[in-house]
């Protein structure tokens, strides 16, 4: 089975102390990803053909130019600027009849510019890879590994978008008891730690009260830190 391939790195993700697994996987395959695509893969034709049809959105951008190969850099823009060059110019001469500012009619370079604009070579092989991931597991949850099962249970949860994917995944792969059980451990998971989180971040406000001054800080000295992380995936990395 496919999914086996990827178990190792949703093992080693349910190791780390993290508010959100998913995440920490998230970020090592966007990691990877930015190496890929600024290694020595961008002199492929097949990468720079790929790279030159998507391009990248401004978060992949900013972390391809952070990666300190401006040469590199340099060398994938070039070739992709002249390719959207060459995509304009090909489209706005298929309507030079005047057609082409017509109003209320949809324009090949507005639809063009609509699909470049929301594509990104980086993005697409990151959602793959951690589709992957999630359907790792759930095939590792439904075969009921010992080992994984026992890291599951005691993870510190999920941000919210993350456990989204784990329920939608759970309601597209499993069915009758398993499906209800596999929700209800989830979620159980989830509140827990959302209480947790709670806890630590209502501590963290009482401590601005003089009258809590003197007590001691508990858990809560990074709860707006873990409260970023659990409720929109901000980690360390960001």
């Amino acid at each position: 089975m496919e999914e086996k391939l990827y178990t190792i790195p949703v093992m080693d993700a349910f190791k780390v102390d993290c508010e959100c697994p998913l995440c920490k996987m998230r970020d090592d395959i966007e990691n990877d990803n930015i190496a890929f695509a600024m290694g020595p893969s961008y002199m492929e034709d097949y990468i720079r053909f790929e790279t030159d049809e998507k391009g990248y959105c401004s978060r992949h951008i900013k972390k391809l130019y952070e990666y300190n190969n401006r040469l590199g850099l340099a060398l994938i823009m070039e070739t992709h600027l002249k390719n959207v060059k060459k995509q304009v110019d090909t489209l706005s001469k298929e309507k030079s009849s005047g057609g082409l500012f017509k109003k209320k009619e949809k324009k090949p370079i507005t639809e063009y510019l609509d699909k470049l604009n929301g594509s990104c070579f980086v993005c697409d092989r990151l959602n793959d890879t951690f589709d992957r991931y999630v359907a790792t597991i759930l095939y590792l949850w439904k075969k009921e590994d010992k080992d994984f099962l026992e890291l599951y249970k005691n993870c510190k949860g999920f941000c919210f978008e993350h456990l989204n994917a784990l329920l939608k995944y759970a309601d597209k792969e499993l069915s009758g008891n398993k499906f209800d059980e596999f929700n209800k451990m989830t979620i159980d998971i989830f509140e827990q730690n959302l209480d947790r989180t709670i806890e630590d971040v209502e501590w963290f406000i009482k401590k601005f009260d003089y009258r809590y001054k003197d007590e001691p800080w508990k858990n809560s000295k990074d709860a707006l830190v873990r409260t970023m992380y659990k409720t929109n995936g901000v980690t360390d990395e960001e």
